[in-house]
């Protein structure tokens, strides 16, 4: 038959994939801590596989649960295999589900392993005509190999057939099993002939031709190995019957029904965030909700790149700069750290497709003679320092941060390809130039490792050898172009966006480039002292659980906590891993620890553990040797919501909630001469949610000045103002923000600690009391299923591509995210307004004050001695005034030494 014309069936070995991946592959864990690198590394195999092999018919074949067939041939089949690890096991069911809803046939037949099921499938398609590929690492799958099947290992692309089955074993297809049998298997324990190996069982076949004329020549093998041969004869039967690949098994389904079907992206999507696969998050929520603007098509355009190498070509650029509106800048340098990293070279770039590079110091051996870098940069600080010439960047914060370096300012900042793609879709997972460029313009880029390497092996740039190094770095300008001709056309389209990209984000890329410049003081001493008082505390928590457990045990292991706990001790358990083993997650331990102190010292050891390596260990070494200062960096594209992310290191993070949280805030110091300051919005989501809700009761709590949780109590239990108890308060309280982030009377009633027909009751006296909250968060529903995003006050649009999903769960977490992001996007929006406007105050007032630091709702400033009440009273006015909403705004202001007093 003319293989071109069969149809074609793959089937997919799902158990070998699952073990290669876990053991060959890094130890990958999503956001959220769950082990990852075995889903990931299958769905890797099976996305490349599928997109290679373009099969007619697909499945995906698992191992099932229990014993098999073989264990009644032979109990101690696989007998010696160890348990499988915890951070295998949890992968596996949710590996199942995503594979499911991709679409694919998944199969697992009880009493048969996957070889079985692969098996006998492929000789029922073959039989049909089909032509079969088995995708497998399980040489076991050779004896399935014929004219029409044939193997791929798709870790490393290795295909076989009849003719590479004998290259690899040395025997035919035909012959594998009598090979097996005659070597045994150490790792599913089948017993074979002692001292053979592949050699030795290949050089008998090959003289015998079967495992069966072996057995009856057995007096003729002399020596040692003979012996052997014969003393295996009783049970060479038995292992030719273990290693045998059943052919008939009841799979419950015909081959033509193998198709795959088409997937849920919204799930997947779901699946893809959760588990931290940011590439594939983004394909699934593009395929679910489209483009999120009608963006032109963009011309492609020949490349025309250039390096400047010589005083009269770099004479011509400068030139082409200084009669230009805008133009688009890139630089290369020595580190993503822009506190030390040094600049290499600088690319430019006036119209699409025609752009230089001007390369100052690279110093490899048999580097060109480059321009001398001091000339470059006096000649373009003029240019660069022009704010009537519009500079456009890619991420240019970071470029204007290597130019302060230089002693350049930057200005006419115009635009950022990075937040022009932000403001259009927030919720695409990458807007960094490869993605963008893949995206907008359909345009494969020369990636950083394509020219400078991986791993330890990577060079910096300045010793990336130059004709490599000008096409990447003339490109990154070039694309930089290309796209804000695209995206900005996607912003024009929509008012309110640009609005939001050009009155929001934009300005205040030159805040943040001051905020981090400015740094914030810590003092190393203090947080040197705290250490040792943690550790030793560490240690105290460490003797108490050892000596209530009765032994010593590893307390980083989940499964040796969850032997102590639930073998040993035998506390409840509350809930099962995916795989039926007790789980020791935090919210889990959180119970526990309500009844039992064991769980409770190992939340408190986890938390100062935490503490510890993410603060105190690490952020002496965040000092920079130059300032003296720890410098974050604030990502503004990175939250979905429009909050700032704070990175290398995070500063937003530190927890308040404990003492010993709290004191690193103490470690956070003013200059001498000076004092911390710090202010912060009060409830601020809950004024949005008035002013959003337009509900009178909570509007009439906000203008009357009542604290509103003690308001909302009032309603809520029907008890007069003067009457609310604190555990009233704290109830009210807890539904007033749980309500936001759209909590269930289930989640409620366990913040709580009540039952759930009365955290019900509670929801619902609440929804009668403030009926316009009600009102707002349905109708903030149905506009999200009407248009697929929700809003902010200021236009900001955040996209949920799950708001109509088939899978309930999916779509009821869009829509908490529906309710909440106006909200906590709202709240966003006006603390940048703040800061923009704050900025602007201190660059006219000069007085002594510089802000230091952005957390959430919060802004801490450095100030000198005499001007802290002034510049207290002013940045709070400013605050105060950055939106003007139904109800208004608070500001709550402190002052002190360090950043704890003042918080």
């Amino acid at each position: 038959m003319n293989q071109e014309k069969q149809k074609k069936l793959v089937l997919v070995d799902g158990s070998s994939y699952l073990f290669r991946a876990f053991h060959g592959l890094p130890q990958l864990t999503s956001p959220s801590g769950h082990p990852t690198g075995a889903i990931y590394g299958v769905l890797n195999m099976l996305r490349k596989l599928v997109k290679d092999e373009q099969p007619d018919r697909v499945a995906v074949v698992f191992d099932a649960k229990g014993k098999t067939f073989r264990n009644d041939i032979y109990p101690e089949y696989k007998a010696n295999r160890p348990p499988m690890p915890d951070e295998l096991r949890v992968q596996i069911e949710p590996l199942h589900q995503i594979i499911e809803t991709q679409g694919f046939p998944l199969i697992s037949i009880e009493g048969v392993e996957a070889d079985d099921v692969i098996g006998t499938m492929s000789r029922q398609a073959a039989e049909q005509g089909y032509r079969v590929l088995i995708s497998t690492g399980d040489k076991d799958m050779a004896q399935l190999v014929n004219a029409n099947v044939s193997l791929i290992n798709t870790m490393n692309n290795h295909f076989m057939d009849e003719a590479g089955v004998v290259e690899k074993f040395q025997v035919r297809a035909d012959q594998i099993i009598d090979y097996l049998a005659l070597m045994g298997d150490s790792s599913d324990n089948i017993p074979g002939v002692p001292k053979v190996g592949p050699k030795t069982a290949a050089k008998w076949i090959a003289e015998y031709g079967s495992l069966q004329a072996i057995m009856d020549h057995a007096a003729d093998f002399k020596g040692k190995i003979g012996e052997y041969l014969r003393e295996s004869l009783s049970f060479l039967p038995m292992s030719y019957e273990l290693a045998t690949i059943k052919l008939d098994c009841d799979t419950g389904v015909s081959i033509d029904e193998l198709q795959q079907q088409a997937g849920d992206p919204a799930a997947l999507a779901a699946y893809y965030r959760e588990f931290g696969f940011t590439r594939w998050y983004d394909e699934a929520a593009d395929a679910d909700n489209g483009a999120p603007a009608n963006l032109p098509a963009a011309p492609q355009v020949d490349a025309d790149y250039e390096t400047v190498l010589d005083q009269k070509n770099f004479e011509q650029w400068l030139q082409r700069l200084r009669d230009c509106d805008s133009f688009a800048i890139d630089t290369e340098t020595t580190s993503i750290d822009y506190m030390k990293a040094e600049l290499v070279g600088i690319s430019l770039c006036l119209e699409p497709g025609k752009a230089c590079y001007i390369p100052l110091a690279h110093r490899y051996e048999g580097a060109p003679d480059q321009l001398d870098k001091a000339a470059v940069l006096d000649a373009l600080k003029p240019i660069l320092e022009d704010p009537g010439i519009g500079k456009i960047g890619q991420n240019i914060k970071y470029d204007a941060h290597i130019f302060i370096g230089e002693g350049i300012r930057l200005r006419g900042i115009a635009h950022d390809t990075m937040l022009e793609s932000y403001v259009l879709n927030s919720t695409a997972s990458r807007h960094n130039m490869d993605a963008l460029a893949k995206y907008y313009l359909d345009r494969d880029t020369i990636h950083y490792e394509d020219i400078a390497g991986k791993g330890v092996k990577q060079k910096t740039f300045d010793q990336v050898e130059l004709e490599q190094a000008s096409d990447y770095a003339a490109e990154d300008a070039d694309i930089t172009l290309q796209l804000h001709h695209v995206l900005s056309e996607g912003l024009q389209q929509d008012e309110k966006l640009n609005r939001v990209y050009r009155d929001i984000e934009m300005p205040l890329v030159d805040v943040l480039l001051e905020v981090e410049q400015n740094g914030v003081l810590i003092d190393q001493q203090m947080l040197k002292k705290q250490g040792k008082e943690i550790d030793q505390k560490l240690g105290r928590i460490e003797q108490e659980i050892y000596q209530q457990a009765g032994e010593v045990f590893n307390l980083s292991s989940p499964k040796q906590i969850q032997a102590i706990l639930f073998d040993k001790l035998e506390l409840p358990v509350l809930r099962k891993t995916p795989k039926g083993q007790p789980s020791t997650a935090e919210d889990v331990l959180e119970e526990l620890a309500a009844d039992y102190e064991i769980p409770a010292l190992i939340l408190e050891h986890r938390s100062l553990n935490k503490l510890m390596s993410t603060y105190i260990d690490k952020l002496p070494q965040e000092i920079n040797a130059r300032t003296g200062r720890v410098h974050t960096s604030y990502q503004q594209a990175v939250a979905s919501t429009g909050r700032l992310s704070s990175t290398s290191p995070n500063l937003q993070n530190i927890p308040v909630r404990t003492t010993e949280g709290r004191r690193i805030r103490e470690a956070f110091v003013a200059a001498p001469g000076n004092r911390i300051l710090a202010l912060d919005y009060s409830q601020i989501e809950l004024r949005i949610m008035a002013h959003l809700s337009a509900d009178d009761s909570l509007l009439n709590a906000f203008a009357r000045g009542l604290d509103v949780h003690r308001a909302t109590a009032a309603e809520v239990f029907g008890a007069d103002l003067e009457q609310v108890t604190a555990d009233q308060r704290r109830a009210a309280k807890a539904i007033n923000f749980g309500l936001i982030y759209g909590m269930s009377a289930f989640g409620l009633g366990k913040q709580l600690s009540i039952g759930r027909n009365e955290a019900q009751q509670y929801v619902d006296t609440y929804f009668e009391r403030y009926p316009g909250v009600k009102r707002y968060m349905e109708e903030t529903k149905q506009r999200a299923r009407d248009q697929g995003y929700v809003e902010t006050v200021f236009g900001r649009r955040l996209y949920l591509p799950d708001i109509n999903a088939r899978n309930a769960n999916v779509r009821q977490y869009a829509e908490r995210t529906a309710i909440n992001a106006p909200m906590q996007g709202t709240a966003a929006d006006i603390i940048k307004r703040a800061m923009i406007s704050v900025q602007r105050w201190l660059d006219d007032s000069g007085d002594g004050c510089k802000m230091i630091m952005q957390v959430h709702d919060e802004l801490v400033f450095e100030v000198a001695d005499g001007n802290v009440e002034r510049c207290r009273d002013n940045i709070a006015g400013l605050m105060t005034a950055a939106a003007e909403l139904s109800v208004g705004l608070e500001v709550d202001a402190g002052t002190g030494a360090n950043w704890n007093e003042a918080h």
